[in-house]
């Protein structure tokens, strides 16, 4: 599906976990020229600052600000506008500055975050993840009102409903699906955020992740939807539409995550 984004008072806003932004750049460079977004986020680049592409987005013609570690993490934000007022990570724990990036693009601000996967349930790692949740959540409160308008996007690694994997009975002791972190996401959204995708799209099915380890994952559609794009509710009013699109996926080289595409009317 070819977007052309030549309405001024439309914002495109794009979310992609790329899993190795070097290894995926041809198909984030794609994602660009055919969706032309106002904000690519990109979540799990692993790429350090020194080594990011600059030249590929400056020869696009793209602003961008980064923050990222050798084979883990990283979050980016991509955009034809200026970049203001950015900051990294949660102040309590320097060292998740490569899971948040906070911009404002257009008037709008947006956050962008990679959350912990959480390992497994006994593990310190999944714990680590119900805190981050709540210190993200502290982050919403101290810094917004839920009347501004505010995007949060990125991969949550969280499948909120059962409508949001395909296996939910096998999979209710999972880290993105046990009831205690659908509980620590579901609290975060309660500070005033509205599913944008779920606004447009009520169908089982959709998702945004398909595992390399299952073969045959995305054919028989074994998918997760871990990726969220979610608006403060004025914002989300003036959502278009929300789709995820899949294209991406069943490409060359693909990650095992997909983009997830949003519009508002900002007019």
């Amino acid at each position: 599906m070819q977007i052309a984004n030549d309405q001024k008072d439309i914002m495109r806003v794009i979310t992609f976990n790329v899993n190795s932004l070097r290894v995926r750049l041809p198909v984030v460079m794609e994602c660009l020229r055919l969706h032309r977004p106002d904000a690519l986020c990109l979540q799990e680049t692993k790429v350090q600052d020194h080594d990011f592409p600059k030249d590929d987005f400056d020869a696009e013609g793209y602003n961008y600000v980064f923050k990222g570690e050798k084979t883990y993490n990283g979050v980016a934000v991509i955009s034809p506008h200026e970049i203001k007022n950015v900051r990294f990570g949660l102040a309590e724990e320097p060292k998740d500055s490569s899971r948040l990036i906070k911009a404002d693009i257009k008037g709008v601000s947006i956050v962008n975050t990679y959350v912990p996967q959480g390992a497994f349930l006994e593990s310190k790692k999944y714990q680590y993840k119900l805190d981050w949740f709540q210190r993200l959540g502290r982050f919403f409160k101290e810094n917004f009102e839920p009347d501004e308008p505010l995007v949060w996007v990125g991969d949550m690694n969280v499948a909120p409903n059962e409508a949001d994997l395909w296996n939910p009975e096998g999979n209710r002791e999972h880290v993105c699906f046990h009831e205690d972190v659908r509980k620590a996401f579901s609290n975060v959204v309660q500070l005033g955020f509205v599913d944008v995708f779920r606004k447009h799209c009520d169908q089982p099915g959709q998702y945004s992740f398909w595992d390399y380890r299952q073969r045959g994952s995305v054919e028989r559609n074994r998918g997760w939807r871990l990726d969220h794009i979610l608006a403060t509710k004025p914002l989300a009013d003036k959502s278009k539409s929300c789709f995820i699109d899949k294209q991406p996926r069943l490409g060359q080289r693909p990650s095992d995550h997909t983009p997830v595409i949003a519009e508002f009317d900002l007019g």
